[in-house]
């Protein structure tokens, strides 16, 4: 999964710390794409899901670019629903 990162936003990372204290949570996840009117076009839903890795966009002083942060996951199943 990739998102767009905004101040005090750190849901992936907490979720992800999770592992690190051998307290893994697992959760059952709905990821949707959404069309140009922001409605959902294809969902998918992801059974009992928990992150394996979280990365951030390098970021540089003098750029301009949108944080980027990536989260890769386990799941245990996972369905589509098209729209």
């Amino acid at each position: 999964l990739k998102r767009g990162t905004f101040k005090s936003d750190n849901e992936y990372f907490a979720w992800f710390q999770t592992i690190q204290l051998n307290t893994v949570e697992r959760r059952s996840i709905t990821i949707s794409l959404l069309d140009e009117n922001g409605e959902p076009a294809v969902t998918w839903k992801v059974k009992n899901a928990f992150p394996l890795k979280v990365n951030a966009t390098d970021l540089k002083a003098e750029g301009n670019e949108v944080a980027i942060e990536t989260l890769e996951i386990a799941h245990e199943g996972l369905t589509i629903e098209n729209n």
